[in-house]
């Protein structure tokens, strides 16, 4: 199994990009503003009604944009016209994303899923929108079936499991992460930063595997990053406690 690539773990990446009261979260502005600050971006990506890949973290849309509904149940032109509450941002596509990051800095797409997801059509959704990009991406998921999909799918693309020990801190928590890797095949770990230090991660970073932990929002969460050797997701407070301690 070819190993995660070495731009991976060179800088800390921003949760969503870098969002406040004015910049929501997954939007262009906070994506921009990850990138003049030098660093990575981590994104989320959801399925329309019509097949495209969104760049939305929720299932639903009252949150983010006050519309109810589903993400899912609606097409990319309704979901491209949305506002993102408090701000003159609309909801982008992976593609738009992609244009706006164009190997600026490095990115990584959380692939969500839930038990209503059709985990082929919305991995083929990302594939068609990542062929011919050629800059420093990667994808990653919680569902191990994204993972093995794009094993097979798309070998040379950077992988990763996201975990999180939450509720599951069980010898039969611990046999599902061991089979959850195993199938999944992945590059690196994305693991809950509230899980570490913890015997799992460590195991596998022993293996090879990478680490980057999620979500980092104080100078606790920096401390024990750094202490762990794991590469931050960053959110809030923990960005201004990164560049203190960076």
């Amino acid at each position: 199994m070819a190993g995660a690539p070495d731009w991976l773990t060179r800088q800390p990446y921003a949760h969503r990009g870098l969002h406040d009261g004015e910049r929501p979260e997954n939007s262009r502005a906070a994506f921009s503003a990850a990138i003049d600050g030098g660093y990575g971006i981590e994104c989320d990506v959801r399925l329309s009604a019509d097949g495209r890949a969104m760049v939305f973290h929720d299932a639903d849309l009252e949150r983010l944009t006050g519309n109810p509904g589903k993400t899912a149940g609606k097409p990319v032109g309704d979901l491209t016209a949305m506002m993102l509450l408090g701000s003159d941002e609309t909801i982008p596509t992976l593609r738009d994303v992609l244009a706006q990051v164009a190997g600026s800095v490095p990115l990584l797409i959380e692939i969500k899923s839930d038990n209503n997801t059709n985990i082929q059509r919305m991995c083929r959704a990302v594939r068609r929108d990542l062929e011919g990009y050629s800059e420093n991406v990667a994808i990653m998921s919680f569902d191990p079936r994204v993972g093995r999909w794009f094993a097979k799918a798309m070998p040379d693309l950077a992988r990763g499991l996201v975990i999180t020990e939450e509720d599951a801190r069980t010898l039969s928590g611990a046999v599902k992460r061991r089979m959850s890797v195993r199938h999944a095949k992945p590059m690196f770990l994305a693991y809950d930063i509230r899980d570490l230090p913890s015997r799992f991660a460590r195991a596998q970073a022993k293996r090879g595997l990478p680490l980057l932990t999620w979500t980092v929002r104080s100078t606790a969460h920096v401390e024990m990053a750094i202490k762990c050797g794991a590469v931050p997701i960053l959110e809030g407070a923990g960005v201004a406690a990164w560049d203190a301690a960076s």
